[in-house]
């Protein structure tokens, strides 16, 4: 094993590691005193943009129904959803934000955009063709994980 796969090896599982349990890595954390599942916090953010039923959510978040129908349970009963049935098809519940989830999903956007702002901060100190590589390599890895 070369020393670049090993330091590959290890930059992943720390990855994972600080990752474990959550649909994302944020760079940071959220100044909050509201205590809630990263799920949960997405949730919040991407209902913020529109109003979307558990299918929405479970494809955005690439999880299963079942998981977003409980993390929805326990935002209802927080106070921090509403739902409603589709005039239409009763059979479809959408979703909307309480007041109290508005600043909620508002910091966790914010978490995402400071979490880009550290990549980018990292990605300036590289030329235009190490980044080239960097993206190509990227590409290529997660090519291989997601195939195998």
């Amino acid at each position: 094993m070369t020393d670049l796969a090993k330091q590959i090896d290890q930059a992943i599982n720390s990855i994972i590691l600080k990752s474990e349990n959550h649909l994302e890595l944020l760079v940071g954390a959220c100044q909050s005193d509201v205590s809630l599942t990263n799920t949960q916090e997405h949730i919040l953010m991407l209902i913020s943009d529109g109003v979307l039923n558990n299918s929405d959510l479970a494809k955005a978040l690439n999880v299963s129904q079942a998981a977003v129908t409980k993390a929805i349970k326990s935002l209802i009963k927080q106070g921090m959803l509403e739902s409603a049935k589709d005039a239409k098809d009763g059979r479809m519940t959408y979703y909307t934000l309480t007041d109290l989830a508005k600043p909620i999903a508002e910091e966790h956007e914010h978490h995402h955009a400071h979490t880009l702002s550290t990549y980018d901060e990292v990605v300036v100190a590289y030329s235009d063709e190490e980044q080239a590589v960097v993206s190509r390599f990227l590409k290529d890895l997660l090519s291989k994980i997601e195939g195998a």
